[in-house]
């Protein structure tokens, strides 16, 4: 009778670099008047699933959820203006797919416990790179982040890959066409961008 051996599983680690290693991110560089119109082309291919778009404050929420829902988008802007009980309600529509897109702040979205978000869009990057963990983690691994930066959140996207060790895929966006120069060069440096803010950080030193 021959020996039966159980092949040793793969342990799975969530440590901030695992996670961000198994988590499909991508980032558009954009300058930051633009960044309405891009969002409503990439939501093109969202349509049906589960969006969450991360701005920095109220007015944002506001002026994106406007503007998408006159592209007949279904989304709705919940913020500390609303009250428990509306925050509550838009949790409900959208854990239960009634709802499909909402906009919202890092600080009400730790009190909403949303579930199956398959876009987590970053308007606005995060002060802080353990922030951006936190969102990325809010998916558990079952969907994509895309991060839109503008010139003055290079610094922040720096922070946020050296913390993870991590540089994310840059992509462009066809059929996007900027309203004014570009920020960025298009023979851009290919140097690691972690690389380079590390390099900064001990000239700074």
């Amino acid at each position: 009778m021959s020996e039966q051996t159980d092949t040793p599983k793969e342990k799975i680690y969530y440590d901030q670099r695992s996670v961000a290693l198994r988590t499909p991110q991508s980032i558009y560089f954009i300058n930051e008047h633009d960044k309405m119109e891009m969002i409503g082309l990439l939501l093109n291919d969202y349509k049906e699933m589960q969006v969450l778009i991360l701005v920095k404050s109220k007015k944002k929420a506001d002026a994106l959820a406007t503007f998408l829902m006159a592209k007949e988008f279904n989304a709705l802007a919940i913020h500390g203006n609303h009250r428990e009980s509306q925050q509550q309600e838009a949790k409900e529509k959208f854990n239960e797919g009634v709802l499909n897109i909402i906009i919202t702040t890092d600080m009400i979205l730790k009190t909403l416990g949303l579930k199956s978000i398959k876009l987590l869009l970053n308007h606005d990057l995060t002060e802080e790179a353990q922030e951006y963990y936190n969102r990325l983690a809010l998916m558990k691994e079952q969907g994509v982040a895309i991060s839109l930066v503008s010139p003055q959140d290079e610094g922040l996207l720096s922070d946020i890959e050296v913390n993870m060790k991590v540089e994310i895929e840059e992509r462009t966006l066809e059929g996007f066409v900027a309203t004014d120069a570009p920020a960025k060069s298009t023979k851009r440096n290919k140097k690691p961008r972690h690389r380079k803010n590390k390099a900064r950080k001990e000239k700074e030193a």
